[in-house]
C-alpha cells in the first residue's frame, strides 16, 4: 500500500479508508488490551495516534515498539473519539522497520538544549527541532519567493576567494599545501605559487563585493548561501558557518533601501504566520509564549528610522536617568547589543532602522554623507553629526539586536579611492571591484541578513546554535 504522509492524513475526512503511514514512535502507552502509539514522520508537528489491539499482534514484536523506533503501519482511518486529533488509525498490520534500544538519547523526558547539542544528529527528531527545521525551510522559500516576485536574479558568488570583503571578519584559509613543509621567502612569509590557486585563498565572509558586480549588470540580484568567519566568538548570536542573504540593487538610494529592508522582513514574517501555524503554535506554547504576538507586532508597526546621532542622544539621556549599560555609548562608539536592544525593546518598543554611522567603524565601500557648514555630516533627514558619517542602514530587532546590515555603496571612483588611501588598504586582489567604478558606475545599495538570526527571531529560540542543523563553533565541528 502506498504511504500517506501524516500531514496529509490529518486533513482527510474519508473515514473507513485503508491507509499506510510510516514514521518514528514518539510515545507508547496502553493497557493489556490496547496500545496507543503516537507516530510522527516529520511532515508536521502533529502526531497520528495508532490504536493497536494487543491480541492481534505478536507480543515479541510489540515489545520492540519503543520511543524512537521506526514503524510501518497499515490500518483503517477512523474518526478519533479522543481530544487533540480528528483522525486515528485502527492498526491491522505493524512492521518494525528500525528498532530503538533503551539508550536512545532523545527519550520523551525533557533534555536541556545543551544536552541536545551534544547529540545534534538525533535532536532533529524531537518536536522542537522538527518545528524549527520546518520553519527554516519555509523562511528559505519566503526569501526566494520575495526576490523572484520582485524581479531580482538569484546570483551565485564564490565560496573560495582571494579577497577579504574588508572588515567583514577573520577568514578560514583554503590550501592544498603540506602544512608541515611550507615554502617561505626571506622574510618568512609563505609562498603560495605552488598552491592550487597560485595565491592565498580563503572561504568567503560575504558575497557582497561580487554581488555588486551582478547588480551593475543585471540591475537587481540576491545571494543566498553559506559564509564563514573564523572568529573565536562563543556567544548565543555567533556561528563560524552560517547562511547569508545579500541583495544588491542598482539605482537605489538610502530611503529606498530602508523601504526594501522593511518590506522584505515583513514579507518573511507574514509568510511564517501564514505557512507555519502549527509549528509556531507549538513554539509559542513550549519555548516563548510571546512569540506569535511579537511576530504579529512586526507587521503592525512602521519601523523607526533613527540617525545614529539621535540614537546616541537617547542612550545618553537614559544613562542620565539611571539606566546602566556595560559598554560605553558616546558618539563614535560602535553600539553594543545591549544598546540596540534598549532602543528597540524599551524606548521605541518596535523595530528600528539605524542610519548614518560614524565612518570610523564602517567599511570603506559605504557612501559618505555630505559635510555641513560646521564640519560635521548631514545625514538622513538632515541630522547633523559631529564627524564624518556613512549611509549605513542597520535593522535592529527585539531580542536579536542587529538583524540586517546595509548601506548605500560609494559609486564615485575618486571618492572611493580617497577612502581606500585614507585607510591605507591593499587593493591588490580587489582591482576588479574598482573597475565597477571606472566603467559605467551607477548608484547602488544593498544589505546582508544573517539567515540564522532571522530564524532566531521567527522561532523564539534563544541560541543561534539551535536554529541550524549542525552548528560550527570554536572547537566544535562534529557531525
Amino acid at each position: 500500500m502506498k504511504r500517506t504522509k501524516i500531514v496529509d492524513l490529518l486533513k482527510r475526512e474519508d473515514y473507513g479508508s485503508q491507509v499506510c503511514v510510516k514514521g518514528w514512535v514518539r510515545t507508547k502507552r496502553g493497557s493489556k488490551a490496547v496500545n496507543f502509539i503516537a507516530l510522527n514522520d516529520g511532515s508536521t508537528i502533529n502526531n497520528v495516534q495508532v490504536v493497536a489491539d494487543v491480541e492481534k499482534f505478536d507480543p515479541e514484536m510489540m515489545k520492540l515498539i519503543t520511543t524512537g523506533a521506526c514503524l510501518s503501519v497499515e490500518g483503517q482511518m477512523v474518526q478519533s473519539i479522543g481530544s487533540g486529533q480528528a483522525v486515528e488509525i485502527q492498526a491491522t498490520d505493524i512492521q518494525v522497520l528500525g528498532e530503538c534500544p533503551a539508550d536512545y538519547p532523545m527519550q520523551k523526558k525533557g533534555q536541556s538544549f545543551e544536552y541536545m547539542r551534544q547529540h545534534a544528529h538525533m535532536r532533529l527528531r524531537t518536536n522542537t527541532f522538527g518545528a524549527v527545521m520546518r520553519i527554516r525551510h519555509n523562511m528559505a522559500m519566503a526569501i526566494h519567493t520575495y526576490f523572484h516576485e520582485h524581479g531580482y536574479f538569484y546570483f551565485h558568488t564564490p565560496l573560495i576567494t582571494a579577497s577579504d570583503c574588508e572588515g567583514a571578519g577573520n577568514m578560514f584559509q583554503v590550501t592544498t599545501k603540506n602544512l608541515y613543509d611550507l615554502k617561505k621567502d626571506e622574510q618568512g612569509k609563505i609562498i603560495y605559487d605552488d598552491d592550487f590557486f597560485g595565491q592565498q585563498t580563503s572561504l568567503t565572509v560575504s558575497g557582497q563585493l561580487e554581488g555588486e558586480l551582478g547588480a551593475t549588470a543585471l540591475g537587481a540580484i540576491y545571494t543566498f548561501g553559506p559564509t564563514f568567519r573564523a572568529e573565536n566568538s562563543n556567544t548565543p548570536r555567533h556561528l563560524a558557518e552560517f547562511w547569508m542573504i545579500e541583495p544588491e540593487v542598482a539605482f537605489l538610494d538610502q530611503e529606498e533601501l530602508m523601504d526594501l529592508e522593511e518590506d522584505f522582513i515583513k514579507f518573511c514574517v507574514r509568510w511564517a504566520l501564514d505557512n507555519c501555524k502549527d509549528d509556531l503554535a507549538f513554539l509559542n506554547k513550549m519555548i516563548d509564549n510571546g512569540l506569535i504576538e511579537r511576530l504579529e507586532g512586526v507587521l503592525k508597526e512602521t519601523f523607526v528610522r533613527l540617525p545614529y546621532t539621535k540614537g546616541i542622544e537617547i542612550l545618553q539621556e537614559a544613562i542620565k536617568n539611571g539606566r546602566k549599560f556595560e559598554f560605553p555609548c558616546n558618539w563614535g562608539d560602535d553600539l553594543a547589543s545591549e544598546h540596540e536592544r534598549y532602543l528597540v525593546e524599551e524606548h521605541f518598543k518596535k523595530p528600528v532602522i539605524m542610519t548614518d554611522y560614524p565612518r570610523a567603524f564602517k567599511s570603506f565601500y559605504m557612501k559618505q554623507n555630505e559635510q555641513s557648514a560646521d564640519g560635521g555630516s548631514v545625514g538622513y533627514q538632515g541630522a547633523i553629526a559631529p564627524g564624518p558619517t556613512m549611509q549605513g542602514t542597520d535593522v535592529l530587532f527585539p531580542q536579536i539586536g542587529e538583524i540586517i546590515g546595509g548601506s548605500v555603496r560609494e559609486a564615485d571612483y575618486n571618492k572611493l579611492m580617497g577612502e581606500i588611501e585614507r585607510r591605507k588598504m591593499d587593493m591588490t586582489h580587489l582591482w576588479w571591484y574598482l573597475d565597477t567604478r571606472k566603467y559605467g558606475s551607477c548608484p547602488h545599495a544593498g544589505f546582508g541578513l544573517g539567515f540564522e538570526r532571522l530564524i532566531l527571531f521567527v522561532t523564539g529560540m534563544q541560541n543561534i546554535r539551535d536554529v541550524i542543523p549542525f552548528p560550527r563553533t570554536p572547537k566544535n565541528a562534529e557531525f
